[in-house]
């Protein structure tokens, strides 16, 4: 059965919902699902936006058919060629052959690549400011290569000042009935998500997300519509003021995210006396992990929000314990910036996780390593309690 909602006049929702898949793109803990969106707008050219996963493509195909109720499917444009947006293209050319694939050069190899070559004659390739008259509406087309893939563009709608766009602006989390960002409560129960699908997906193209805003700051937008999330109509500054943020990588608090590993707890309690202290001292937003139960997914999204990171671990095998070791990798891929980092570690004969955990850090673009590595050896002793408000003050007021 068909589940279509209508956004706007002629404007329709055709997508999908997933609480299913446990994990985004395989990797990704996704423990509220995700959303597949998908646009018709019904005009002389009707127009498909996007297709979307191939385990929603059923209810997909009876959404499309739903909202033409007969009509032709003139155009099928497409964004991004990931395949949660994508594995349904070959379905729709094939359903509808009098529809023409709009896409980017780039994009249109990539569809050869994923689908052969059965539909390329009907394939418009489009460039920067390129236009498509569908009747009264009129889209332009507005190239954002490495926004995540290097083929994706977004498409705005200029009469009703419509923004189409991608995987730009998404989040991970299955609608629930309410479309809009408006309608919901989003700091309370969309941010995290948005943060985390940003900083995770998106994260390390920080400049190409800023030549996007900077071409959509000269566009005004009543209407964003991106394919995963809630639409937004209301507020849009909001959010392109998180993602102006997020892309300069400029930290949205001045708090505390303490990410520890630990083998027998010793290592742990040194993290959770750091979290009482650094509390004590006048730090009021913090954020603590386990490496060993949490996903990294969760601490890349919080080292993007505040702006001081410490890092705690014992030493292992004469080096880093691999779960730090993971974490300050996926973190540097982000090329995350502009950020303060102390360093604790622990050593029962020869402490060497410090050493290792600066090395890496100072490859970072732009942040400060505090001297000196706070050590301890086995287990921390009352006696080290005043070098670690010393240590504390350094860090908090650096």
């Amino acid at each position: 059965m068909y589940n279509v909602r209508k956004i706007k006049e002629n404007l329709y929702w055709v997508g999908a919902n997933d609480r299913n898949l446990a994990n985004f793109e395989r990797i990704i803990p996704i423990p509220r699902g995700v959303s597949y969106n998908s646009y018709i707008l019904l005009d002389e050219k009707n127009v498909l936006f996007d297709t979307m996963d191939a385990s929603a493509g059923d209810l997909f195909f009876e959404n499309i058919a739903h909202v033409l109720n007969g009509k032709p499917l003139d155009y099928l444009v497409v964004h991004h060629v990931e395949p949660d947006h994508a594995s349904n293209i070959h379905r729709v050319m094939e359903a509808y052959p009098e529809a023409v694939l709009v896409c980017t050069a780039k994009a249109s190899q990539m569809i050869k690549q994923f689908f052969g070559n059965g539909f390329e004659s009907r394939m418009m390739a489009v460039k920067e400011g390129d236009t498509l008259l569908l009747g009264k509406h009129n889209l332009t087309f507005v190239l954002a290569p490495m926004v995540h893939w290097p083929e994706v563009m977004v498409s705005y709608e200029t009469t009703e000042k419509i923004l189409f766009s991608a995987d730009a602006f998404g989040t991970f989390g299955a609608l629930y009935g309410p479309m809009f960002a408006d309608e919901m409560n989003f700091d309370r129960d969309w941010l995290d998500d948005a943060r985390r699908y940003y900083t995770n997906i998106v994260g390390k193209y920080g400049t190409q997300v800023q030549m996007l805003l900077n071409k959509a700051a000269g566009l005004e937008i009543s209407l964003l519509c991106p394919l995963h999330g809630p639409m937004w109509r209301e507020n849009l500054g909001y959010f392109i003021d998180k993602y102006q943020k997020w892309s300069t990588y400029t930290p949205e608090s001045e708090g505390v995210l303490i990410v520890y590993a630990s083998m027998y707890g010793h290592t742990e309690n040194m993290a959770e006396i750091f979290a009482s202290k650094i509390n004590e001292a006048g730090v009021k937003e913090l954020a603590v992990y386990n490496l060993s139960h949490t996903d990294c997914s969760y601490m890349i999204a919080d080292a993007f929000k505040y702006s001081r990171i410490l890092l705690v671990a014992p030493t292992y095998n004469n080096g880093l314990n691999p779960l730090m070791e993971n974490f300050l990798h996926e973190l540097a891929a982000r090329f995350i910036q502009k950020r303060t980092f102390a360093i604790a570690e622990n050593g029962t004969w020869m402490p060497a996780s410090g050493k290792i955990m600066r090395s890496i850090v100072e490859e970072m673009k732009n942040c400060t390593v505090l001297e000196p590595t706070f050590t301890i050896k086995s287990a921390l002793h009352p006696e080290q309690l005043s070098d670690m408000d010393t240590f504390i003050n350094q860090f908090i007021h650096n």
